[in-house]
């Protein structure tokens, strides 16, 4: 029971059956009310698991037959037939057996808990019936899913060339991103049931519609995007009963669309750089923080006032580097080039002093300096014949030269 304290000015109202746990008194200037204490707000945090993938089709009627003959020799090793084909399959005229369902088909497979997987083709065309114990990803393809040049992101091999219809897989020669659809029936909204239909698989970049032929092209961001759409959208359908022929788009010769990707492909490049380095030296680099600014105005100035290097003077490195910092670790290779420098320059001079002088022909002569030398060399004896004495007179007998 709570107890009632008797005041002149004081009026009190209890009840009758309370406990002091469940009241509170609050004074005002004339009166005194309980009141119960305020109720305590919990957050629920709600922690959704990951649900499993959901089989798209009924694996009792999965049949494994062996496909239709289209062609004079059959590749086991493809399972396929070759040669001599009798239909395309990018004309064909048959409606796609299941079409994907990513709100309803996307979860968890065996090949979630291993890096690099590869996506499931037969998810991708609404027919896979394993479910959660796929050996593939079911799921679409994000931003950091990046696969090798050579294969694309359902593991398939790449070709150096695009086939003549530009079909199938694609090549590893050129980074194709958009889509062409053709089979289109054309309406006053063709364009946004076009953008309904292919924003399912991934950011889109640009749609451009041709209304007048029936034919649309469609890019993606990323690649494996538009890998995963050509073969979801294959043989669907969008609004009416057409069946859509999807290829790969052949190189827009617009020289705006050509400059736009040259320019994407160095943005790609940059943003790969600056992930590569420090993010202060990135910063610096890119002039976005101002301390960095004014140090490197006061560094680049070297001592001169109002003078500021530019950036490949101030940033190049080796050891003829204005900046100390570019020097760092090419000083003791530099010392080591000059002694080698140094030591060749003095085994060629040693190897100078060791020749002899050439010899120089002389001039007017007719041998050459090596002939004489030879000559010169040849010890050759030669006999001498006396001359004859001739009498000049009577005082000659004498030897004497006077009269």
């Amino acid at each position: 029971m709570a107890e009632v304290v008797n005041r002149p000015d004081t009026a009190v109202n209890l009840p009758e059956m309370a406990s002091e746990d469940n009241l509170a008194l609050t004074t005002t200037k004339n009166t005194t009310e309980v009141t119960a204490p305020a109720e305590k707000k919990v957050k629920k945090i709600i922690r959704r698991k990951k649900r499993p993938a959901r089989a798209q089709v009924d694996p009792a009627t999965v049949k494994s037959e062996p496909p239709a003959q289209t062609g004079t020799t059959f590749n086991i090793w493809y399972n396929k037939w070759a040669g001599g084909d009798k239909e395309d399959s990018a004309m064909s005229q048959t409606h796609a057996k299941g079409r994907c369902n990513i709100a309803l088909d996307s979860g968890y497979t065996k090949a979630d808990g291993h890096p690099g997987a590869f996506f499931c083709l037969y998810f991708a065309r609404g027919v896979c019936h394993k479910g959660q114990d796929c050996d593939y990803l079911h799921r679409l393809p994000g931003p950091y899913d990046i696969f090798p040049q050579n294969v694309d992101c359902f593991g398939r091999d790449k070709f150096s060339d695009y086939r003549d219809d530009m079909g199938g897989v694609g090549s590893f020669s050129r980074q194709n991103r958009t889509i062409y659809v053709g089979r289109i029936h054309v309406s006053d909204d063709i364009e946004e049931i076009v953008a309904r239909h292919f924003a399912e698989w991934g950011p889109i970049e640009r749609i451009r519609v041709l209304s007048n032929r029936g034919i649309a092209f469609v890019t993606y961001r990323d690649l494996a995007n538009a890998e995963f759409a050509k073969e979801a959208m294959a043989w669907q359908s969008l609004e009416g009963n057409e069946i859509l022929n999807l290829r790969w788009s052949l190189p827009d010769p617009n020289p705006m669309a050509q400059k736009r990707e040259a320019r994407r492909i160095e943005e790609q490049a940059a943003e790969a750089i600056r992930k590569a380095l420090p993010a202060e030296f990135v910063a610096e680099i890119e002039g976005k923080d101002p301390e960095a600014r004014k140090r490197r105005k006061i560094e680049s100035g070297y001592g001169l006032e109002g003078y500021e290097a530019p950036d490949e003077v101030h940033f190049a490195r080796g050891p003829n580097a204005v900046n100390p910092r570019g020097r760092e670790g090419f000083e003791l290779e530099h010392e080591q080039r000059l002694m080698l420098e140094a030591a060749e320059q003095e085994m060629m001079q040693e190897q100078q002093y060791d020749q002899p002088p050439p010899q120089q022909q002389q001039q007017g002569g007719i041998f050459s300096s090596s002939t004489l030398a030879a000559l010169q060399g040849a010890q050759v004896a030669v006999a001498s014949t006396p001359a004859p004495k001739t009498s000049t007179g009577p005082l000659v007998a004498y030897d004497s030269d006077s009269d």
